[in-house]
């Protein structure tokens, strides 16, 4: 459903409230009031983004992206504050089935822009991640120190210290005759 259409019936809804109330109706229109609130707020919120979010936590990444692909236009369902976010999620649920092609969702993301810092931080280190598998070390160490500016809370902490340690071990490595010894 557009955002446009939530918001007309949360206006209508609200209307009939304050009609309710204005009859004598109290309890029904304080109920309908709330509903009319919830409604509202899932103009900003979208109900399939955070469904998709909590699945995404309890590392169920296929009923995750079921409930993302019913997002059909983002850019007409979404608030255009979680247009980045949409392209997180996307990102991270494409970087468990093949890496490298979640890097366009990352990139996409952190351009959209994010208004949590945890959330670009894990985008950038996401980018780390691929830029290392890619063997570009230069452009890997940049999203790791960005991430770490970027990790205000310090949720990513543990994940940083692991790739910085990783991409101590590609100094490490010697290619001879095409070969990598360690």
């Amino acid at each position: 459903m557009s955002n446009i259409v939530r918001l007309v019936i949360a206006c209508v809804v609200m209307g009939a409230a304050v009609a309710l109330c204005a009859f004598g109706f109290w309890g029904w229109g304080i109920f309908v009031l709330l509903m009319g609130g919830i409604i509202l707020l899932s103009f900003f919120f979208n109900e399939n983004m955070i469904i998709a979010q909590y699945f995404l936590r309890k590392e169920n990444s296929e009923k995750s992206e079921e409930w993302l692909l019913k997002i059909t236009d983002y850019e007409k369902q979404l608030h255009k504050n979680q247009h980045g976010y949409y392209n997180l999620l996307i990102g991270l649920i494409e970087s468990r089935k093949a890496p490298m092609k979640s890097e366009k969702y990352f990139k996409k993301a952190l351009s959209l822009g994010m208004k949590m810092s945890h959330n670009t931080a894990l985008a950038k280190l996401s980018l780390a991640g691929i830029s290392m598998a890619k063997r570009n070390k230069r452009e890997a160490q940049m999203y790791l120190s960005e991430a770490s500016k970027d990790d205000k809370n310090k949720l990513l902490t543990e994940q940083i210290k692991m790739m910085k340690g990783q991409l101590a071990q590609m100094d490490k490595q010697i290619v001879r005759g095409g070969y990598r010894q360690f």
